[in-house]
């Protein structure tokens, strides 16, 4: 796991551009800690900034091949998982393989089959090869968007970046924010519309899309969608199909040539990736899988049960670590540091986010980072692709008519500042958005009613709450420079279960029923039974007494910048009620109270840090 930058021009000669292409460079400095490399030539330059995780000679970059086709040159952040099948068709067809680095795989698969590459990748991935014969620069993310990768242009120049904070180190870009920016941060986010980002004129490749950059100008493709098909299969080999591929997507992820975990948080997807992960190490006389989970000071005193959260993982991971051939460790993390923290989880996405949900993950990143450990497997996306949340089952969400995980629209609204909100009506917004992703949805004539629906409430949380989440898990793992792998956004199982009727892919009215069946033979019966129960927050009152004396500081000076976007007085009322001015959740399940409070820190800090000129 890596970042790069780079960028591309027809008008003027970059072979000066050192300065600014190490600048642009260094910002990536958390995401790959461990090397960095350089390519320039007349009209192309990149860097690159490395994480080690295979091949530590071997994987270098950029790295350059030389062919009689002319020289390429590869900067790419991620982990191709079918590099042996790849392999063996390039040694089948000629190719000579220095390497046992997924780069060298990747940049001589590129070579052989040309654009339709991305259609013979199973992984997670960004990245940017140039062409010197053609003269044309190849960009590319992943199927589901695991991996991020930023663009935008200035004078004719093509700019591109793992991050958005590494674009603005390219003179003359700009940080502004206009009334669809408004629309992004406080209608959709901490979502984001595909394809855009907080900032005007600053653009995302979306996921399954590739790129090209020419002397003609910059086109994009989409080469992947979920299509709706008939499924065929019966109960029993949907079953087997689903272990299958499971299985298949997470033992072609342990590999690693640095210290490998799994994060277990005794839920049914975490338990399934270590199950597999333990049994894979044990059955390849391999050391005993570590394990990581995270909990909170005083956590055990004060939890609080609700619909959402209903119980605490303690219980739960000791059954699974009673039964497995595992080592376990306990990350535990303080209230100061996730308050403390909250900055540098937003300088990680470069904009809000989803407050502590975030500081906290980037915390127990840091910390098992620190335990000597690179790489670790996790079970997120589980809940997206077999339907998992609550609004798959809730009348009140799927009748909501908007996203489900973010109903509070008429708060959103009344949180801006009044002038702004006379000229950006949020409901409109979120509407257009919602209903322009609705219209992508392919329907079948023999899907029944309830399959129909749910094929819609999938693609929207497939491809908006689980694009949230899978930022999440790449900005604040990879500002410690500490690679998430994620089993679940296997493409082929994301296909696969695409086109399960949900009849049977919510077996017996549960909540990921099939994959709960399909995993009773093999996991602890209670943790087959329990009830989904979100990624843990803190329930120390002490933390909400600190991030309301951060906002309540924040708010006693009337020209900090906060105030030039949302509303004082709405804002003082939050505070006031410790956040229940505030009647629903800001986003998803657990951004309430303190969360939303600890959000509006995020807002102000960064306003402060990133000083965006508004546009409105």
């Amino acid at each position: 796991m890596c970042g790069f930058v780079g960028f591309s021009s027809f008008d003027k000669n970059l072979l000066n551009s050192g300065d600014i292409l190490e600048k642009m460079n260094n910002t990536l400095k958390k995401r790959g800690p461990d090397e960095e490399g350089y390519y320039k030539l007349e009209h192309i330059a990149m860097g690159h900034k490395r994480l080690i995780v295979i091949d530590p000679e071997g994987g270098k970059q950029p790295m350059i091949e030389e062919t009689p086709f002319g020289e390429f040159s590869i900067c790419y952040n991620g982990q191709i998982y079918n590099t042996k099948e790849l392999k063996s068709t390039l040694l089948r067809n000629g190719f000579e393989i220095k390497t046992h680095s997924d780069t060298e795989i990747l940049l001589k698969s590129f070579i052989y089959y040309g654009y339709d590459v991305v259609n013979h990748l199973n992984g997670i991935f960004a990245f940017a090869i140039w062409n010197s014969k053609k003269q044309e620069l190849f960009i590319a993310r992943d199927h589901l968007g695991v991996k991020p990768l930023f663009y935008t242009f200035i004078d004719n120049t093509f700019l591109f970046a793992s991050e958005i904070k590494a674009l603005f180190e390219y003179p003359g870009i700009q940080k502004i924010i206009d009334r669809q920016s408004i629309g992004e941060l406080f209608g959709i986010g901490p979502s984001h519309t595909p394809g855009t980002t907080v900032f005007k004129n600053i653009f995302e490749l979306k996921p399954a899309h590739f790129g090209i950059f020419n002397s003609k100008g910059f086109t994009s493709k989409q080469y992947w969608k979920l299509h709706s098909k008939v499924h065929l299969d019966d109960f029993e080999s949907t079953c087997e199909k689903v272990k299958y591929l499971l299985n298949d997507s997470i033992t072609r992820q342990l590999v690693s040539d640095v210290p490998l975990c799994t994060f277990l948080s005794g839920g049914l997807d975490s338990s399934i990736i270590t199950k597999f992960a333990a049994d894979y190490c044990q059955m390849n006389d391999m050391p005993p899988l570590d394990t990581y989970s995270i909990d909170y000071v005083d956590n055990d005193k004060n939890f609080v049960k609700s619909d959402f959260q209903p119980n605490s993982d303690n219980y739960y991971i000791g059954l699974m670590t009673n039964t497995l051939h595992t080592n376990h460790h306990n990350i535990v993390i303080d209230t100061p540091e996730l308050s403390e923290y909250l900055e540098d989880a937003m300088i990680a996405r470069d904009m809000p986010g989803m407050a502590d949900i975030d500081s906290s993950l980037l915390l127990f990143c840091k910390e098992v980072k620190a335990k000597g450990v690179t790489v670790s497997l996790t079970g997120e996306c589980a809940d997206e692709i077999f339907g998992g949340y609550p609004w798959f089952f809730r009348e009140d969400s799927l009748r909501s008519g908007t996203f489900p995980w973010s109903i509070a629209i008429t708060e959103r609204q009344e949180l801006l500042n009044p002038d702004i909100s006379k000229k950006v009506n949020l409901k409109e917004y979120i509407d257009y958005r919602y209903n322009e992703s609705l219209s992508e949805v392919e329907i079948l004539d023999s899907d029944s009613p309830e399959t129909a629906e749910k094929r819609k409430i999938s693609h929207l949380t497939l491809n908006w709450f689980m694009q949230t989440l899978l930022d999440r898990s790449d900005r604040m793992a990879m500002y410690n420079g500490f690679e998430l792998r994620v089993p679940f956004c296997d493409y082929r199982l994301a296909e696969y279960v695409w086109n399960i009727p949900w009849e049977m892919k919510a077996l017996k009215g549960r909540e990921k029923g099939l994959l709960r069946y399909v995993c009773k033979d093999f996991l602890p019966e209670e943790i087959v039974d329990r009830k989904k129960s979100p990624y843990p927050k803190t329930h120390n009152p002490n933390y909400l007494a600190k991030v309301k004396g951060m906002l309540s500081e924040i708010m006693k000076d009337k020209n900090a910048p906060i105030n030039n976007l949302l509303n004082r007085d709405y804002i003082l009322d939050i505070l006031e009620t410790d956040g229940t001015a505030f009647k629903r959740p800001w986003f998803g399940q657990l951004m309430t109270g303190p969360q939303l409070m600890a959000y509006l820190c995020q807002v102000n800090m960064w306003l402060e840090r990133y000083e965006p000129k508004i546009e409105i």
